[in-house]
Parts: structure tokens; sequence; C-alpha cells
């Protein structure tokens, strides 16, 4: 049984019972990973599926009406992460008021019904259904009156401080890009159509690729990154420009990559940029010739902590 992604729990049709874990796992980061390895492992050795149960948006953008960029993946990138975890399933469902209003033991018998669920997998902090009234100790109770188990597990401890979704976008506005990478188990990613931009870059020689991030996707503090740009199986040494490009008077945040030894018309195209190391903050300068020498500076520097750096 492989359903890959889905976007409705009512479409689930599993043919065999599962494990299920439930939360949003934004990032994706070492924290969930640690959990999903296990639900993995102990579900395909008790020969059941394996099942991620997540949703979107996120319930914290419809409990408290936040606006702007928040999430560290979109829907698709975080089905793509989890299913190269092992899983068998990832299933989407909506979060809205509907939702938000379903009493625990309801949401439990959805689970029982659309994905057999035999074990179910949660942190220590979990809590599911109507002001989160189903937290561990109601599902346990729900366990033994419906006939499935609960696997409480420990949540991930880096550098003194529980992995979260939260500390991570918080390393990411402020340019910490060694934590971001840690806590994450990889470098922070943006992907994006590569559109027409102003072509700045093309005028002084530095050709960049303006990249059309999703408007709900968190980018990086404003500055200059060393990374990579994944262009289909292609991979190459980027310089990455986040902001509004102060010397030419800008005023729209954009993401500009600059692709080392590199030329070739890629407009169209989907690219994925990483953020591996926070050069320096946007600079404004006193003339195009020392912006130049900036850019030859920053070129020497990133190719250089890349090298050193390349996996």
């Amino acid at each position: 049984m492989v359903q890959g992604h889905i976007y409705k729990l009512a479409d689930a049709e599993l043919d065999q019972p599962s494990m299920v874990t439930i939360g949003v796992f934004d990032g994706v980061h070492r924290g969930h990973q640690h959990l999903i390895k296990r639900l993995v492992e102990e579900a395909h050795t008790a020969g059941r599926a394996a099942v991620v149960l997540t949703f979107f948006p996120h319930p914290d953008i419809v409990l408290r009406g936040l606006k702007g960029r928040y999430y560290l993946t979109s829907p698709e990138q975080r089905a793509e992460l989890l299913l190269a975890l092992g899983v068998d399933c990832v299933v989407t469902h909506p979060f809205n008021e509907e939702v938000r209003q379903v009493r625990a033991a309801a949401f439990v018998d959805q689970l029982l019904t659309h994905l057999k669920m035999s074990s179910l997998w949660v942190g220590s902090d979990f809590a599911l259904g109507y002001k989160r009234e189903g937290n561990v100790e109601f599902l346990r109770e729900q366990g033994t009156q419906k006939d499935f188990t609960v696997q409480v597990i420990d949540l991930i401890v880096a550098q003194g401080e529980t992995v979260s979704s939260t500390l991570i976008r918080q390393a990411l506005e402020e340019g910490e890009m060694e934590k971001a990478t840690e806590w994450l188990g990889r470098p922070y990613e943006v992907r994006g159509e590569v559109v027409h931009g102003e072509k700045r870059g093309r005028q002084i020689g530095f050709p960049t690729a303006n990249v059309a991030v999703w408007d709900e996707q968190i980018i990086p503090r404003n500055g200059i990154y060393a990374g990579w740009a994944m262009l289909g199986h292609e991979r190459f040494m980027a310089m990455t420009n986040v902001g509004v490009r102060p010397h030419f008077n800008g005023s729209n945040v954009t993401v500009e990559s600059y692709l080392l030894d590199f030329d070739r018309d890629i407009y169209g195209q989907q690219l994925r940029v990483t953020f591996d190391k926070y050069l320096r903050p946007e600079a404004k300068f006193n003339s195009l010739e020392e912006l130049i020498a900036q850019i030859n500076e920053d070129v020497r520097v990133g190719r250089e902590w890349l090298e050193e750096h390349s996996t």
C-alpha cells in the first residue's frame, strides 16, 4: 500500500492497518525526523502502513489570524520530505473553522475509519480536537476503549533547546544559518520559477536568477548568502542576495541567485536555492565600481566556503 500524498482524510483508502502520527511538521526538522523514522521502522516491521496526517493552512494562521511569510516548507515540499523518510501516505488535511470545532473523540473515530489506525505516535506535548482536549491522557483512554495504542516520543534537544519550527524561524530571521541547518538537518531551501527582473546584475557582469518564492514561505534575513542552486538534477554554487538592492534604490524584497560558472537562459524553469552561509548584510555603495569589487569578493569568499564544506 503506497498512496503518496493526498489532500483530505476522507480520501484515504488504506487496505491494511496503519501506524499514524499527527502534526503540522512544518520544516520536517530533526525532531520530526526522529519521530517519523521510528514510526516507519516500527510500522514496516509490523506489516503496517506508516501514515503522517498533517494540516494546511497551519492552525496558528487560522487561530491567530497571522499574515505574511510564516512557513518553512510548502505543503508539497513537506510531503516530499516526509515521503523521503519512508512514509507510505501523507495526508494534508485542510484546517479551517469546521475542523477546529471537531471534538477529539470524533476525530479519533475518523482516524480509525479512514486510516485503519492501530497505533498513534505523538510528542509529549501533543493535543488534538476542540480546545486541544485530546491530550495524551485522553488519547490513551480512547485507545483502551477503541483498541489502538498510543506511543509518546521524546522531543529532540540540540544546543540545550528543544528543536522546534519556531526556533528555526527565529534563526532564519536573524541570519543564523548554522543553527537553522543543524536544527533542520539540512540547509534551508526556497524554490520557485525563474522570472524576469530588472536585469541589473546582467548589466554589471553578474546575471542573476530572480526566484519567485511562494509568498507565504519565510525568506531569511536580508543579506548575501553562499549556497547551492539546483536546476533539475544539476547543482551549482550560488551567491544569493535577499533584499531590496539598495544600490539601485529598490523597494521590494527579492531573492536573486548568481550561479557560479554558469551561462544559460533558465527563465520559466524551477530553481531550488539553499542558504548555507550568511556572508554579510545588504549595503549601498558609493559607486558601481565599489559594488562590483564587493561582489567579486563575495564570490571569492563564498566559493572558498562552499568548496570547503561541499558534500
